[in-house]
């Protein structure tokens, strides 16, 4: 599957939204091919299959169902609120990347993602609930939140399950911007303009003011 191919999402509030997975006995390797594609993809992409990674593609595909279609551009944006492996399943699946400026991060610790439309501020928060709170089958839950366990579980419970889904309208943050580029003073390496300080009258970068900062005053 190419990166800008999407499957059809159906309801999430369908458990059998990700009905071709087939969980496997905890002593047993997981068997890859019984996952979904996409899922797969992002796998490969992230580099192995995890629970957080899991929470990332349940939280992406919900984005995508209420949003429409995966980012080429700067029409879908990402709010993440961690830096987990949650975060490589939503680059995958949405096309929301740091790179081209539609990705935010929120360093708040929490599971929490917000997709958005551009232009109109459209947005859904996908948040996930305290383990306690999850509305799943007691003898199916997680046991001491086993891997696979967790990873079964947020492949096959219902979102709303496991998730509080919020559709909404924010503030949309910028878009992406050019800077102009400078060079440091002090390792002549160029600096975007909008990431340097200046020490004792010198433009330098960040890294080469922190190692000035003792002995002269830096100003941003």
């Amino acid at each position: 599957m190419q990166p800008d191919q999407v499957p059809e999402l159906r309801s999430s509030n369908d458990a059998s939204v990700v009905s071709s997975y087939e969980y496997e006995d905890s002593d047993q390797p997981m068997d890859e091919q019984s996952l979904p594609a996409d899922l797969r993809d992002a796998i490969r992409f992230h580099g192995h299959l995890c629970p957080g990674l899991t929470i990332g593609y349940r939280a992406a595909r919900i984005g995508l169902e209420r949003l429409g279609e995966r980012a080429k551009d700067e029409e879908l944006i990402a709010i993440v609120e961690n830096d987990s492996c949650a975060v490589d399943a939503v680059q995958y699946l949405t096309g929301c990347t740091f790179g081209k400026g539609n990705l935010f991060f929120r360093d708040h610790g929490k599971q929490v993602f917000t997709f958005a439309r551009r232009p109109s501020g459209k947005a859904v928060r996908v948040s996930l609930k305290p383990v306690e709170q999850w509305n799943v089958d007691k003898e199916t839950g997680p046991e001491q939140n086993a891997h696979d366990a967790m990873i079964e579980l947020m492949l096959t419970v219902p979102a709303e399950g496991v998730f509080s889904i919020e559709e909404k309208e924010i503030e949309l943050p910028g878009t992406a911007r050019i800077h102009e580029t400078l060079r440091c003073a002090t390792c002549g390496e160029p600096v975007m303009s909008g990431r340097t300080r200046t020490v004792n009258g010198q433009t330098v970068c960040i890294p080469c003011a922190a190692e000035k900062q003792a002995g002269g005053k830096v100003t941003s």
